[in-house]
């Protein structure tokens, strides 16, 4: 059967034998993250599985080895909101794995008040978009060695909403609304999986940024039940049911692993399909082609290496 919005994690696997590759999945310890963890280990995959709690990491961890005893997990804590704790990682993760097949990036988190990094990053932006932006870049060495690789970017729907602003990433001269801030993050992860496309394509690594879908979990943590009630009743009106979690990592898995996708790179999934693009912001569905613009994409690249205060060359 094809695949589309009802398609499970597990459905997009199959019965596909994924011995011998290594995947790093961020925000492992929670919702869609666990699901892809727990999925592509029972698949044969060794995990690397991210996340900022590392006594949380080590349960689920314990709980797919107890499903699946032969899995091949490894853990890995540390913060996307902090650019010391990303370069510890990586540089622990480049140690044991000198060649990775595919970088997850799928934690996330949207509400509360305005915060900021230690970089002066509004917290979505700096935890959304600078953690994976320079922990990618970190881990590229590997991802170039393994290749044939690939480099999965989290994004949302939430792009398609105005809000990004290059004059004011960090709401220092607007109001504050934790909803626009999130939106401009996922707008950010979109840029950035155009730009790092064009630098790594001859290098054999494809990068391509996806909606997971509506899904209920810790992502909605911070903001209040009306709030979530918000989201989830736009989605179901505009054509897209919420999702289960093993629905909502399955457009991830897939992006991951899909034969049909080698080589594919620089564009948007949604639903377990390579998304249409739709100027239409009201639609809630596809890629806004805005988000797709290469000189966009640029300048976001340089003032993110100028953010984190390194360059990239490949």
């Amino acid at each position: 059967m094809p695949l589309d919005a009802s398609s499970t994690a597990e459905d997009v696997v199959g019965g596909a034998d994924l011995s011998g590759k290594t995947i790093v999945v961020t925000g492992a310890s929670a919702g869609i993250g666990t699901e892809t963890a727990r999925v592509l280990a029972k698949a044969g995959a060794l995990v690397v599985m991210c996340g900022r709690d590392a006594a949380k990491n080590g349960r689920v961890a314990d709980a797919i080895r107890a499903e699946a005893p032969s899995a091949k997990i490894e853990t890995v804590t540390f913060d996307l909101a902090d650019l010391k704790s990303i370069r510890a990682a990586a540089e622990h993760i480049l140690a044991a794995h000198p060649k990775i097949d595919v970088l997850i990036n799928n934690a996330g988190f949207v509400g509360g008040e305005r915060r900021l990094t230690a970089e002066g990053c509004e917290m979505h932006f700096g935890a959304n978009h600078i953690g994976p932006f320079l922990f990618t870049n970190l881990l590229m060495p590997a991802l170039i060695k393994a290749a044939p690789s690939r480099v999965v970017v989290l994004s949302s729907n939430g792009h398609r909403q105005p809000g990004f602003d290059f004059d004011d990433l960090d709401f220092s001269k607007r109001p504050y609304n934790h909803w626009t801030a999130y939106s401009a993050s996922k707008r950010a992860n979109v840029f950035f999986a155009v730009a790092l496309s064009k630098r790594v394509a001859p290098k054999g690594v494809t990068v391509n940024a996806l909606h997971p879908g509506v899904i209920r979990t810790e992502v909605f943590r911070y903001v209040t039940p009306g709030e979530e009630k918000m989201v989830t009743d736009y989605s179901e009106s505009h054509g897209s049911p919420v999702k289960s979690i093993a629905q909502g990592a399955a457009t991830q898995v897939w992006a991951a692993v899909a034969p049909e996708l080698a080589g594919v790179t620089g564009t948007f999934l949604e639903d377990c399909q390579i998304a249409p693009r739709d100027p239409d912001i009201s639609s809630g569905k596809g890629v806004l082609p805005d988000a797709l613009d290469s000189e966009a994409a640029e300048r976001l690249w340089t003032i993110s290496e100028t953010i984190v205060g390194q360059r990239f060359a490949y």
